[in-house]
């Protein structure tokens, strides 16, 4: 049940009705009645996966407790505890995301030295969102660690936190110490609220089913059959492919957090223009935010300190670790390892050339200078969408022999499904580049956002317009569903 169909809308609806209505005074039924819609709608998509998200539920909201306990009692007992929580989550994600992974290839590396392993068939499900709500756990016991949040004692408002349905699928990735604070106190149906996140909603809709989702049959055409096509073609659905990537996972993300601005929550913003970042390390700033800054709290900042005798190799191997990690948290495939390796070494170069840039650009007067910027920002997403091809390529293989078959030479573009790519998928794409180009150099031009009303239902009705006769209402499959 997706966010941008009929079947959601009517759960919805049917959700909020009372959610407003009945329960709008009283916080612990209001609730009780989100943690139920969150674990139909999470059994609608994976039913066989709630006891695994109410076991480790139950467990880390223990944890929390135990350890806030301890912080004053037994500060080193409460450290113990602390890392057993992130131990409990790791193994978590080991054995459903990685176990099947980790023993096939450790069976090719005995095949290939002549040592026969017979292995038999590993089936082991994935639970859908499991990356999400699994780092949503892990970094409750630390943030009570750190004396940053009072553990809840409230089992419903934790587990309702934890399953969240707008988030549990995709995100973002909210943190307890500014999502559970919300919790405590009744949401009453706001029409601002309402409003701004009708407005995200369909914004995200634009964004999924217009653009991500009409580019999705072409690029799939030419990447997944690299080997019939010339350099021309491979290099316009690359470029393609990374647009409609963005598409996909930041309409998700506007749905998700307009959902739950309409409920009263304020969901971390997860993309800020990142086709507007002029290194990629700002990209990475402003590209899926709430997986970034989450990596960067718990992993890349206690590294940085443990490695700070190393400097400056420790600041490199600290970036280097932060990004396999995040290439790495989206599935069990070397080609995510090596897409964080690549992004890695990138920031590396970065942040060692840093003070020759800046004493460049102080030289030459570079900072405001357009054609500078721009030409940054160019080279920012070439670098993005070589990242973008091995991010979703099949296998390492297959990466490097799409970037062979670049030797074709250019030619002639696929045609098949051209014209419905140029009339309906292009022009999306240029609506959208408007605003975010609007939005970075705060133009004063607003439509959704305008002031005045009638400009702002108008441009409302003509998006919605714009989605039915424009959009594919067929479309498949959120990307990040699969992580």
């Amino acid at each position: 049940m997706v966010v941008n169909s009929i079947n959601f809308w009517l759960f919805f609806l049917v959700f909020l009705i009372p959610y407003f209505t009945l329960l709008r005074k009283f916080t612990k039924a209001q609730n009780t009645w989100l943690l139920i819609a969150s674990y139909f709608f999470y059994g609608l998509a994976d039913w066989k996966m709630l006891p695994l998200l109410a076991v480790v539920t139950g467990l880390y909201y223990v944890l929390g407790i135990a350890i806030a306990k301890y912080n004053v009692a037994n500060p080193k007992r409460a450290s113990w505890l602390t890392t057993l929580g992130v131990v409990i989550g790791v193994g978590v994600l080991l054995y459903f995301k990685y176990f099947g992974f980790f023993v096939t290839e450790f069976a090719k590396l005995f095949n290939s030295i002549g040592i026969h392993a017979n292995i038999g068939t590993f089936n082991i499900i994935l639970p859908i969102g499991i990356s999400f709500f699994t780092f949503k756990l892990m970094s409750y016991p630390i943030e009570v660690h750190r004396e940053n949040i009072i553990p809840s004692r409230d089992p419903v408002q934790f587990a309702a936190y934890v399953a969240f349905f707008p988030t549990i699928l995709s995100g973002p990735i909210d943190k307890p110490n500014t999502f559970l604070p919300q919790m405590a106190k009744s949401r009453h149906f706001n029409e601002d609220d309402f409003s701004e996140g009708f407005k995200r909603v369909i914004w995200g809709m634009f964004l999924k089913m217009c653009i991500a989702d009409r580019l999705s049959p072409w690029t799939d055409a030419i990447l997944n059959n690299y080997s019939h096509h010339n350099a021309t073609s491979i290099c316009v659905a690359a470029v393609l492919y990374l647009i409609q990537m963005y598409a996909d996972f930041a309409g998700y993300s506007d749905m998700a957090i307009g959902v739950a601005r309409i409920m009263g929550f304020r969901v971390t913003e997860n993309f800020k223009r990142p086709f507007f970042a002029q290194n990629v390390s700002e990209y990475w700033r402003r590209w899926h935010i709430s997986l970034t800054s989450w990596i960067t709290n718990y992993i890349f900042m206690p590294l940085t300190v443990a490695f700070r005798s190393w400097q400056p190799w420790g600041l490199y191997l600290a970036t280097l670790i932060n990004l396999v990690v995040i290439g790495a948290w989206h599935g069990a495939n070397w080609t995510f390892v090596l897409f964080g390796l690549y992004h890695g070494f990138i920031l590396i170069v970065i942040v060692a050339v840093e003070k020759k840039r800046k004493k460049m650009e102080k030289k030459h007067n570079l900072k405001k200078n357009e054609v500078y910027k721009w030409s940054r920002r160019l080279l920012t997403f070439i670098l993005c969408v070589i990242g973008a091809l091995l991010f979703r390529a099949a296998s390492v293989t297959d990466f490097f022999a799409t970037l062979g078959n670049l030797s074709r030479g250019f030619g002639r573009i696929h045609h098949e499904g051209l014209m419905e790519l140029v009339v309906l998928g292009i022009p999306s794409i240029f609506i959208m580049f408007f605003k975010e180009f609007k939005d970075e150099y705060k133009r004063d031009v607003n439509f959704l956002h305008s002031k005045n009303t009638f400009v702002s239902v108008a441009s409302i009705v003509a998006i919605i317009a714009y989605i039915i006769f424009m959009g594919a209402l067929d479309g498949g499959q959120f990307i990040y569903f699969q992580f």
